[in-house]
């Protein structure tokens, strides 16, 4: 077939099918009128039409199956067990996706942010030129921005949006970069100085009469988890003004349905996919900002697809008139998809919110592979294959990023320990804020490098942002005050636990609340309290140093001293530290003492 020139290359709505999958279901209580899909005019449609929204969010560019922990899934069982079910690949997601769109002529694919950014060295290095590619292929529709869009500024996220070779690094290969096929939709990230969205705000979906609008909007709160030079001149607004404002925008342009993309979420009561998040009543299943967001965003919005927490759910909120309302989300890294029927009334122009019914399907590893995107893999895997397969270490187990304290953590957190002390012997310690740490490290050979090998494509799906390591002078006040801010602050609703390297020690009390949480006598480094008085040089990356992930502590650190990037340490470290013959061994964490 020939090729078809990019602008003009809008969906084409390929009839496309249901698959036979994992799923849990929920669905809003209320019934059609009688008549409500009988067909009395053959020739032209009918009233209800069913339309067909697949979702999913976080892909965090995993083209290939995540592995370890990152490509499983719970699935609760009937008799209330639970087990573990690979999954995840773009290879199976993209057919998984056109099964389901076969024998649903109206059907629109949308994603809640977050596909690309603190990617695998496949997707990463090529600056997530090969994930827009990707998604190009899956026919996605749609998708708002999440704060990984932003990991690189927003001229990147323009040039992802309308194409053009890298500024610095170039064309990867014979033909430009072409962009994204879909719009990237930014409601509330405005241009400092002109006010306006960087990006369009809105996307009608049209066909045959049908028209549903889409408003996509990311967390408020992006500059305090996105490094600053990634936000510089941006400026996020409240989500749910946002969403509220746009509704009635597309309402003025007789766009009734309406879909939110929100780039924030909710943490559901089981981690296991398919429970049923509406069993104990309406929204009870779900706690986190998506609830308040849910709760007041206007009855205009028929539904919200949702992401940020990578957490899957598919519950009912009451919206501020308190009819029930869909929300959902698809865990992360193309694990699940969530399949949802919007019925529209062709009368009024509205979903008919009680006939809204969805479920999250499991992207199982089961199904043939799709080979164009097997191909697009393939290609770029070549081009990062005598980089990412070089070995930068050796292990002897599993190394997860799990728990409170993760095993991969605390290695990070030596690794930077180590190399301060090398730029600086002065250094005492090292933190390393989870969000950082992407991923574990498997004994299991992913290719041909053989079990407890660890390569260099591995190493950079750990540590993927290119944060430099920074040194910075901390008062033993500040470091304590640090330490509470763990779980205070903004933190206090969702802690961020920071990573210690060794020798840092203290308690965790979680039957206290707020900064008391962190029990100021137990804190110990290399067994001797904390001096407040006395000054500690500590190495971070540069994103705790600017005061990221609701640190300002450590924003305020003296004589500071940028080192090199953060996976370069890693490797150094692992280099150093191991060998065929004599692999690292997972840390035991025992840093971090907590009381429940």
């Amino acid at each position: 077939m020939p090729s078809v020139p990019r602008r003009t290359r809008r969906r084409t709505y390929a009839f496309l099918a249901s698959a036979a999958g994992l799923a849990t279901a929920a669905a809003l209580a209320g019934a059609l009128p009688a008549d409500a899909h009988e067909d009395h005019h053959p020739h032209r449609p009918g009233r209800y039409q069913d339309v067909q929204l697949l979702s999913f969010n976080d892909l965090h560019g995993n083209l290939e199956p995540p592995s370890g922990s990152s490509g499983r899934v719970t699935e609760l069982q009937p008799d209330g067990t639970t087990k573990t079910v690979d999954a995840g690949g773009v290879e199976y997601l993209a057919t998984h996706l056109r099964n389901a769109r076969k024998g649903h002529p109206y059907s629109v694919t949308a994603a809640g942010g977050d596909l690309v950014g603190a990617s695998p060295l496949l997707s990463g290095l090529f600056h997530d030129e090969p994930t827009v590619e990707a998604l190009n292929k899956l026919d996605l529709d749609v998708t708002s921005v999440g704060n990984h869009e932003f990991d690189e500024g927003a001229r990147e996220l323009a040039r992802l949006q309308n194409g053009g070779c890298h500024p610095k690094d170039g064309c990867y290969t014979d033909q430009e970069f072409q962009g994204a096929d879909f719009p990237y939709l930014a409601a509330n990230v405005q241009d400092e100085k002109t006010g306006k969205p960087i990006l369009k705000p809105y996307w009608v979906w049209k066909k045959n009469g049908v028209r549903i609008g889409f408003i996509g909007v990311t967390l408020e709160g992006t500059p305090g988890i996105v490094s600053a030079d990634g936000v510089k001149g941006l400026t996020f607004k409240d989500e749910t003004e946002t969403i509220n404002k746009y509704a009635k925008v597309l309402q003025r342009q007789g766009v009734q349905s309406i879909v939110a993309l929100i780039h924030e979420g909710g943490y559901p009561a089981s981690g296991s996919y398919n429970y049923d998040c509406d069993s104990p009543g309406a929204g009870d299943g779900i706690s986190g900002p998506i609830v308040d967001i849910a709760k007041n965003v206007t009855p205009a919005v028929d539904a919200l697809v949702t992401g940020h927490t990578h957490q899957a759910y598919v519950c009912t909120v009451p919206d501020p008139s308190g009819r029930p309302r869909m929300v959902t989300s698809a865990s992360s890294f193309g694990r699940l998809y969530t399949d949802t029927t919007l019925t529209y009334d062709r009368r009024t122009g509205d979903i008919v919110r009680t006939a809204v019914n969805s479920a999250n399907h499991v992207v199982t590893r089961d199904v043939p592979k799709a080979q164009d995107i097997t191909d697009l893999i393939g290609k770029w895997n070549t081009l990062a294959a005598p980089i990412g397969n070089r070995p930068i270490g050796y292990i002897s187990g599993d190394i997860g990023n799990t728990g409170t304290e993760s095993p991969m953590g605390d290695l990070v957190a030596d690794a930077q320990l180590a190399y301060g002390r090398e730029l600086d012997p002065r250094t005492s310690l090292a933190l390393m804020n989870p969000g950082g740490v992407r991923a574990g490290l498997t004994y299991a050979a992913k290719g041909a490098e053989g079990d407890g090998v660890v390569t260099y494509a591995e190493g950079f799906t750990v540590q993927p942002f290119a944060n430099t390591v920074n040194l910075v002078d901390l008062t033993g006040a500040q470091l304590i005050q640090a330490l509470k801010e763990q779980v205070s602050g903004p933190n206090e609703a969702a802690p961020r636990i920071l990573q210690p390297s060794a020798g840092l020690t203290y308690t965790l009390d979680l039957t206290r609340s707020g900064a008391d949480r962190v029990v100021t006598d137990t804190i110990r480094l290399n067994g001797a309290p904390i001096d407040p008085a006395a000054t500690y040089r500590v190495a971070m990356n540069a994103f705790l140093a600017g005061g990221g992930d609701g640190f300002p502590s450590l924003g305020q650190g003296k004589n500071p001293l940028v080192g090199t990037d953060d996976l370069a340490a890693l490797v150094k470290y692992l280099t150093a530290n191991s060998s065929a013959s004599s692999p690292l061994a997972p840390p035991a964490t025992n840093r971090i003492t907590i009381t429940k």
